[in-house]
Formats: C-alpha cells, sequence, structure tokens
C-alpha cells in the first residue's frame, strides 16, 4: 500500500495530458531542453569570464586610453 503502481502514473499521466494538453506539455519540454543545452554550454567554456571580471578589464582599458590620449596631448 505504500508505493504507487503503474496504474496509478498512468491515470497521473492521463490527468496532465487532459488538464494541460499535449502542445503545452511539448512547448515545456522544449524550454526545459533548450534551458539544460544552455547551462551545458555554460559550463563547458572556460574562456568566458564572470560579468564581475568583465566590468573590471572595460575599466582598465578606458584608464589605459585616457592616459594615451592625455600623453598625445
Amino acid at each position: 500500500m505504500g508505493g504507487l503502481s503503474i496504474w496509478h502514473w498512468i491515470i497521473v499521466l492521463v490527468v496532465v495530458l487532459l488538464v494541460f494538453g499535449t502542445k503545452r506539455l511539448r512547448n515545456a519540454g522544449k524550454d526545459l531542453g533548450e534551458a539544460v543545452k544552455g547551462f551545458k554550454e555554460g559550463m563547458r567554456d572556460p574562456d568566458d569570464k564572470p560579468a564581475g571580471q568583465l566590468g573590471n578589464e572595460r575599466s582598465a582599458e578606458s584608464k589605459e586610453q585616457s592616459e594615451r590620449d592625455r600623453a598625445e596631448r
């Protein structure tokens, strides 16, 4: 009596299909798959730096450019 049998799962699946419909479930599955794929790609690429580090590089580059501009004048 503790676990759910295969018949319980079939009834739950039929109810979910009736409530949400196949199109909505297909779209939800597609969105979930794209999110997992994007997460895996983000974890796989070690060359990219976090957004916090990009701001520091940009400010350092702009400081260097400002110093070059001052030196040229």
